[in-house]
């Protein structure tokens, strides 16, 4: 596939969106596609005042899941002392309701959807209960649900990945239990929605995703770089919010990754920092202070993972990893009145498949 066949539905002038497309509710339901290599989940996480980060997600089939996979539902849970509680489980698909008009999303007794005020921004509805954990959240939209461009790439005429932003910014309240305690919560918070079809592991060389907040601003990031046999082609969509409007959206942003460093526990590298920048609009520079999640991926798959079985696996297909970070960020956005200039510390991501 060459660059060429890789197409970006921004809606201009060049990619970027100078009109934003209206996110409807059916953006946020279930695509139905006939592909056994559909895939397709609904993604919720906040930081609550408690100082536990929770995240979940709804699945119907994950990229890297095999075709004709059970829907599955998981949960995590980061407490304030650094320790992770990580539970998931798989479906029946008759145990399942996926809605097309709108989120609302069923696996088992778990359950998101969202709500629409006639007079304000979506409220979504998380209920996920499973091995002693559970949420009871609701998102309040402070900024307007986003996606860019018109929400999907198309990879040829077959393959596509598609990325919708539910609740960029959200004041998070509700409950949460931990094997019997209960805790009512505040926080802020973040919904967003992927769906496509394809093997976005022959497709997908890596990708970075993240965010931060500060009072005025909210950032959202994702840069995917494409395997060179797809042409090497990086897809970097960015969204700026200024309070409750969102100033920026665009794919025009470039990435430069820092000095690489190794990590025993992925077997892999990652960057020590990361920058990004859209050109005459922002600046980012992310520091990492600390890894406080890193995974080798093929430890998801039970007959590579074995000790025998593991090292030809690396020799055949690389080390895929994940990595979670806590990094100290220096933010610039540039305005009429001159350079703004924002920091702080945020979370984000780095998923290598190759």
């Amino acid at each position: 596939m060459s660059t060429a066949e890789i197409v970006e539905v921004w809606n201009g002038p060049g990619r970027r969106d100078g009109v934003l497309t209206p996110v409807e509710p059916r953006h946020n339901g279930f695509h139905p596609s006939p592909s056994k290599l559909a895939f397709e989940h609904w993604y919720f996480d906040a930081h609550l005042d408690t100082g536990h980060v929770v995240i979940g997600f709804l699945t119907r089939r994950r990229p890297e899941d095999l075709p004709f996979a059970r829907p599955w539902v998981e949960m995590m849970v980061y407490a304030p002392d650094g320790t992770r509680r990580q539970v998931s489980k798989r479906y029946p698909k008759s145990a399942t309701v996926f809605a097309t008009d709108a989120c609302d999303v069923r696996i088992g007794d778990n359950r998101a959807h969202t709500e629409y005020p006639p007079d304000g921004l979506p409220i979504h509805h998380l209920h996920m209960a499973e091995d002693g954990i559970v949420f009871d959240l609701r998102f309040h939209n402070e900024t307007p649900s986003w996606m860019p461009g018109k929400g999907e790439t198309r990879f040829g005429a077959e393959n596509s990945f598609g990325w919708m932003v539910g609740a960029p910014r959200a004041a998070v309240s509700g409950t949460i239990e931990l094997d019997g305690t209960g805790h009512e919560v505040t926080g802020r918070g973040y919904h967003d929605h992927n769906w496509g079809v394809g093997d976005m592991k022959k497709i997908i060389d890596r990708w970075h995703w993240g965010r931060l907040y500060v009072e005025d601003y909210s950032l959202l990031f994702a840069s995917v770089l494409t395997q060179q046999s797809q042409g090497g082609h990086e897809i970097s969509p960015l969204m700026l919010a200024r309070h409750g409007d969102i100033v920026l959206s665009t794919g025009e942003t470039v990435l430069t990754e820092g000095p690489a460093r190794f990590d025993s526990v992925a077997g892999r590298t990652f960057p020590e920092w990361v920058e990004l920048e859209v050109p005459g609009s922002v600046e980012l520079r992310l520091v990492v202070d600390k890894v406080i999640h890193a995974h080798d991926l093929l430890d998801d798959v039970p007959v590579v993972r074995t000790r025998l079985i593991k090292p030809l696996a690396h020799r055949l297909v690389g080390h895929p990893g994940y990595f979670r970070f806590e990094s100290s960020f220096e933010l610039t956005v540039h305005t009429d009145a001159g350079p703004e200039k924002r920091s702080g510390s945020t979370l984000h991501e780095l998923v290598a498949l190759a």
